[in-house]
């Protein structure tokens, strides 16, 4: 299908095509049309589900150009979100009665191959690494999976190694590829694990870059290095810090939030709001490596509690034996579990397997009075122990 919008010129023009055509390049990569600005006009092309909704975010545009108003970029690629959002009501509708319809009018022929739409996903990955399909390797591991492809919100918590991240971002992979979602977002907390690495150079990319890079080297495993590019440029892929998920709606989109044990209660609270129409939420975790000051303050515990009889949200838990790495890490995981069990949080409430070691929160340590004054008590009115007085000229110490 074809279709030509009218655009204004002048500044407005700038507005409605965005500086260097951004908003065109926007259109071209979340829709996959072919588009082209000429003078007045801009020629689409492509399926007809893409092109109607290039032309309504378009016209959009336009008519935002028109009122002084021009869409900044995040509010752009909302808005595509939004309009292919409509699309996507009845399983995306890229359907065949709309070609039918259009078929009829224009007196030609539907081809016997159409279909109406993606086929229900069966739970296998359309994903490949270093030229091997991605496959669950452990029973839980495919539980996972199932559970990502029946709920639209889902938790996983275990030890490291255990391949939920990379599962995760593997699900995402899939689901952009087979056109069910149209964005990957990708989060995590910026805490560091017992360091104070102090002031990090560079932009924004440069400073979150170090605490993002496991979702990286997934990505990297997936996709070759010029479609994370071009993805990236575009906001098909988003890696964020989670302090910048505030304020925003993600429709259509796989939504991962990696080492989710590090998050606050507010912070959680504030990430799972931000799911938009036709997306899915994927929260990954180990509550034995929480670097908060206080483990009790974990979002992810405190999420697990509160949501885990709550209907469309699953929950599946990793214990030793789905560990995937290096056959030494099920073994240092065994050598570290009684510090484990000092240090864990309390997920008893969950019914996690007996695999997946937990313990309760550690005793508060006690107050540290400040220095005591001479001859007088502490601070805290707490008994100390007085100094002795300076003796008298004269006097003599007793032995």
């Amino acid at each position: 299908m074809e279709v030509t919008v009218k655009v204004p010129s002048g500044a407005e023009r700038v507005a409605v095509l965005g500086s260097a055509e951004r908003n065109l390049k926007m259109l071209r990569e979340a829709l996959g049309v072919n588009i082209l600005a000429r003078e007045g006009r801009v020629l689409v092309n492509g399926p007809k589900p893409a092109v109607q909704v290039a032309r309504k975010v378009l016209e959009h545009l336009a008519s935002a150009a028109q009122q002084r108003a021009p869409l900044a970029r995040q509010q752009v690629l909302d808005l595509i979100s939004e309009e292919a959002g409509r699309i996507a009501e009845t399983r995306r509708g890229w359907s065949v009665t709309d070609d039918e319809h259009a078929a009829d009018a224009d007196g030609g022929t539907v081809p016997e191959d159409a279909d109406d739409g993606p086929e229900p996903w069966d739970g296998r990955l359309n994903v490949y690494a270093a030229g091997r399909p991605v496959r669950p390797k452990t029973p839980n591991q495919d539980l996972y999976l199932q559970a990502i492809r029946d709920n639209d919100m889902v938790f996983g918590i275990g030890p490291a190694g255990t391949g939920k991240t990379y599962l995760a971002v593997a699900a995402a992979v899939h689901l952009l590829k087979e056109e069910r979602v149209r964005r990957v977002v990708l989060a995590r907390p910026a805490v560091e694990a017992g360091e104070k690495l102090g002031f990090l150079p560079g932009d924004l990319r440069d400073k979150v870059n170090p605490y993002l890079r496991p979702l990286f080297d997934a990505l990297n495993d997936m996709m070759d290095y010029s479609t994370i590019r071009r993805f990236m440029d575009t906001d098909v892929v988003e890696v964020v810090p989670l302090a910048f998920m505030r304020g925003r709606t993600l429709n259509n989109a796989v939504i991962i939030l990696d080492e989710a044990q590090n998050t606050t209660k507010g912070q959680m609270k504030m990430f799972l709001t931000r799911m938009g129409h036709g997306s899915k939420v994927i929260v990954n975790g180990d509550a034995t490596q929480i670097d908060l000051p206080n483990p009790a303050e974990s979002g992810l515990i405190d999420a697990a509690r509160r949501l885990r009889r709550t209907k469309g949200i699953g929950f599946v838990t990793f214990g030793k034996a789905d560990i995937v790495r290096h056959d030494l890490v099920q073994r240092v995981i065994e050598a570290y579990e009684s510090d484990d069990r000092d240090r864990a949080v309390d997920l008893s409430v969950l019914d996690l397997p007996e695999s997946f070691e937990t313990a309760k929160t550690p005793p508060p340590r006690p107050k540290r009075s400040r220095k005591t004054p001479i001859g007088g008590e502490s601070p805290d009115n707490s008994e100390a122990t007085p100094l002795p007085r300076p003796m008298d000229p004269g006097t003599e110490a007793s032995s």
